[in-house]
């Protein structure tokens, strides 16, 4: 039997500054209602002082399923396991679907119209000085059951997750309740720092724009940033018949693909501004637990909607600069004394703010952290996925630097005689030509590494990689060739490499060599090609529809090449979980334990990111693996 809820609460406590965990957890937090229903029966409601209903050994469903978890152990005090909970969020996330539970019916088409009346009702009875009347808490229980009947419509109107889902969902919660252990007194005083760090960012702002800018909060700042965008970009800044900035537009912007890298670099200043690096550590002291310092709940099972990666939440983990500076513990020491951090450490406090973000995670007393990373992960993948790579499978297998290998082939030198400058444009080659990239993708890539060509030596890069590459550009076009005969041919499956397509009529499905299923939702075959509804963007407020994004082969391969590396990652948790290792991070293609056997789990964490699954057989995997005294850091 299915038990559908939701909880309605009160408390002292901001749930928003405080993060679910330490809500739960707050004396003053209180149960208002739970709204409950038993498979299709019809909605109930239990109110404080009725006898609780019976819902021992039920699988119990929620949207965001952790709060109503954390309620039950920490407020009710009764004891249900973990792996009797379903998030119906993370089941719409796993269909590439947005995850809240009002985004994913106007995703659906439902309605594109916001209900403002349960925001209304919860800063009413929820949040101090409480309203009460039988009138408000009649009110409520009614908005809380049609969140209960909301959520069981949505929920059995889309795929289920498989058995494999849900355990890599527990898995992800068992990270999640495990926290990871934060250095607060270096947060409270990287703090004290914020305003160096705020004139920096400014000063950034001017030196990209070439002194046109001075300011992120100048109206020329937004103009400035139009003018730069490709068409397609600049629909996404068009918000009720103005052109707009706001934090959606800037987080949609930074997530397209038609946005030069020095207008994305103003587009994120304008984010740093208010969520600078000083603010991600306010964040990490605000969201550790006051009795053991760790920070929990930092990790969203499938955030990434197009692959099923985990994005980050409220410590925002994944966002952290992979700079980390050469002495922490020096670092460290000068800023919770007070003194300057600036020449000494860095040239400005905003870098060597920065550089202290990851060594702020710190290992459990008595415990070391074991860091693994897989090498080159996506570029193993992507040939791998085509089928037709064994070449370049070959290279990885031998343990040869394939940077080199690329610059060998570029500059028709033997791999012995590559210079460091030349494996660099090797590098650049490798990241930036295995998603379809052109010279504008290698011209970016250069950029981030210091490789600086001009246009006709870029793009005798480009061609000198797929030159080397004899597998790439027929996989690309085979994947344009079967997502588009899929959507010319309802229900009936075209394959490329070792992925399939299929569309339904609604959603262009693609099944995984894992067999997981993801999709491209709301699929349309248009003039321009395949477009879909994407996830990640946000409407405006008066939007009549979803915003939409065009499907190219470029975006495919990238796609599903994340997707393999993600399924990788959860096969390595799931085994190691298994196991009992204390798994506190995964960061992009990481992972990272707490342990007091650092010599001996670092054996065991490379041997299991290092033998791929059955479905990966051929795949040769490796991986960097670090034992260290604070994340970055050894």
């Amino acid at each position: 039997m299915t038990l559908w809820i939701d909880f309605e609460t009160r408390s002292a406590c901001d749930l928003k500054v405080a993060g679910v965990y330490n809500y739960a957890q707050h004396g003053s937090t209180e149960v208002l209602c739970m709204s409950y229903a038993f498979d299709d029966e019809d909605v109930q409601t239990w109110l404080p002082g009725q006898p609780f209903p019976d819902i021992t050994g039920q699988m119990i469903y929620a949207h965001n399923a952790a709060f109503e978890r954390l309620i039950f152990w920490y407020v009710l005090q009764l004891d249900i396991l973990l792996e009797q909970f379903v998030c119906t969020a993370a089941q719409a996330r796993a269909n590439c679907a947005p995850g809240s539970l009002e985004d994913v019916g106007r995703f659906a088409g439902a309605s594109m119209k916001k209900d403002h009346r349960g925001a209304q009702l919860i800063r009413k009875m929820s949040v101090p000085p409480y309203e009460e009347s039988p009138e408000l808490t009649a009110e409520m229980v009614a908005y809380c059951e049609q969140d209960v009947r909301a959520m069981r419509a949505i929920s059995k109107a889309m795929r289920p997750l498989s058995a494999q889902e849900l355990q890599d969902y527990h898995v992800n919660e068992r990270i999640n309740d495990r926290g990871v252990l934060v250095d607060v007194p270096l947060c409270q005083a990287a703090v004290k720092y914020a305003s160096a760090e705020l004139a920096e960012i400014q000063e950034i702002v001017a030196e990209v724009t070439g002194g046109e800018i001075t300011s992120v909060r100048s109206p020329k700042m937004r103009a400035w940033v139009y003018e730069r965008l490709d068409d397609e970009a600049k629909k996404l800044m068009h918000k009720d018949d103005k052109v707009s900035i706001d934090k959606t537009i800037r987080f949609n912007l930074l997530n397209c693909d038609g946005v030069p890298p020095d207008v994305q670099e103003v587009i994120q200043c304008a984010d740093d501004l208010w969520a600078s690096s000083v603010a991600k550590f306010s964040r990490l002291a605000q969201l550790s637990d006051e009795e053991d310092r760790r920070v929990r709940g930092a990790f969203v099972f499938a955030g990434g909607s197009a692959t099923g990666r985990a994005s980050s939440y409220g410590a925002q983990v994944h966002n952290f600069t992979r700079k980390c500076a050469a002495a922490p513990e020096d670092v460290r020491l000068a800023m919770v004394r007070g003194h300057a951090i600036v020449p000494k450490f860095g040239k400005r406090v905003t870098d060597v703010l920065k550089g202290m973000l990851r060594p702020a995670l710190i290992p459990s007393k008595g415990k070391y952290l074991v860091v693994a990373d897989w090498s080159a992960i996506e570029a193993r993948v992507n040939p791998w996925l085509s089928g037709k790579g064994e070449d370049k499978l070959a290279i990885f297998a031998s343990g040869e630097d394939v940077y080199k290998v690329n610059a060998a082939a570029t500059f028709r030198v033997s791999v012995s005689r590559v210079t460091k400058e030349q494996r660099q444009i090797g590098k650049v080659q490798e990241l930036a030509c295995g998603f379809a990239g052109g010279v504008g993708a290698f011209a970016a890539m250069g950029r981030a590494y210091g490789v600086v060509l001009h246009e006709s030596d870029a793009r005798r890069m480009v061609d000198a990689w797929r030159r080397a590459n004899p597998w790439s550009v027929p996989y690309w076009q085979d994947l344009e060739s079967a997502y588009t005969r899929a959507m010319r041919n309802k229900n009936k499956e075209f394959s490329a490499g070792r992925v399939t397509y299929m569309f339904d009529g609604l959603h262009l499905w693609y099944v995984l060599p894992s067999g997981r299923i993801l999709c491209y939702p709301y699929a349309r075959l248009e003039s321009e090609g395949v477009t879909y509804a994407k996830a990640a963007w946000k409407p405006a407020a008066d939007a009549k529809e979803w915003p939409r994004a065009r499907l190219w082969k470029g975006l495919a391969c990238e796609n599903i090449t994340q997707a393999v590396a993600n399924d990788l990652l959860r096969h390595s948790c799931r085994q190691l979980d298994a196991e009992g290792a204390e798994i506190i991070l995964t960061v992009h293609d990481e992972i990272v334990l707490d342990t007091d056997r650092p010599e001996e789990m670092a054996v065991r964490l490379k041997e299991v990111m290092c033998t791929p699954p059955d479905w990966a057989k051929g795949l040769p995997l490796d991986a960097e693996v670090e034992v260290m005294t604070r994340y970055g850091k050894g």
